[in-house]
């Protein structure tokens, strides 16, 4: 697939990914070799690692030039949705509905995504704005965000098998947990309702960064217990990591 086809020739967005076939880290082999896929359009793998903060920013209103980046993460979600929804089908056939799509939601949601961008290394191939300087590759949103996109252009390159042979890899040890996993916030709730305390309650202490890098501080209290606090992309997230690390306390405890 032509670059031309993510973005108009002549756009921001096209000079751009050019630009970059001459930027790209002398290590990108590496990813390729991790990837398990031989690109023939390698444009698509620029555009997959090329943050929207190099063309503008996510929240700019984009009418002739749409970020290729944000396409192939829609698209990348999507392949991703369904090949863990069929892998799951196949392994789990006494499952009820309800409980492959707690298995799906934890194999898809950004605190998994971010896990395998980490093991790929994936925030060393990110090309971000050089005057960004409140973005960080480590920041939850970005690696997860990119890693969809990277899916999106496995699949848009080769097709459903270099996507699914990729999926299947490297999400093999978290599908085949014999456990359903389980929202740290349910997991919260349900433990004060079972010791007849008063449902968890979250406070966000602090909130910074510009719009398309949000970050969070949210404390997460039970009675009889003392307060935690953790951060993330999103109050959704600060709230579990939250609940997760008050849960880990009153085990210990």
């Amino acid at each position: 697939m032509e670059l031309a086809n993510l973005c108009p020739v002549g756009s921001s967005f096209y000079e751009n990914q050019v630009m970059m076939t001459a930027l790209f880290p002398h290590d990108l082999p590496l990813l390729l070799a991790e990837l398990g896929h031989a690109f023939q359009d390698v444009s698509l793998l620029q555009a997959a690692l090329t943050h929207p903060s190099v063309g503008g920013g996510r929240g700019v209103k984009k009418v002739a030039q749409p970020s290729p980046y944000e396409r192939l993460e829609f698209l990348g979600d999507r392949v991703l949705g369904l090949v863990i929804a069929d892998w799951l089908y196949a392994l789990y056939p006494v499952e009820a509905e309800g409980e492959l799509a707690k298995r799906h939601a934890a194999m898809v949601n950004r605190d998994a995504l971010r896990e395998i961008a980490m093991v790929l290394h994936l925030e060393r191939f990110i090309h971000l704005a050089h005057d960004d300087t409140d973005f960080s590759r480590q920041n939850l949103a970005v690696l997860s965000d990119a890693m969809e996109a990277v899916i999106g252009a496995l699949y848009l390159d080769g097709g459903l098998a270099p996507a699914e042979r990729f999926i299947k890899r490297f999400w093999d040890a978290k599908i085949h947990a014999s456990a359903t996993p389980a929202d740290p916030k349910s997991a919260l709730q349900e433990y004060a309702q079972g010791k007849g305390l008063p449902l968890p309650v979250y406070r966000v202490m602090e909130r910074r960064g510009p719009a398309h890098a949000p970050f969070f501080i949210i404390e997460a209290s039970v009675r009889g217990h003392e307060a935690v606090s953790a951060s993330g992309a999103s109050k959704r997230e600060a709230e579990k990591a939250a609940a997760q690390l008050l849960l880990s306390q009153i085990e210990k405890a």
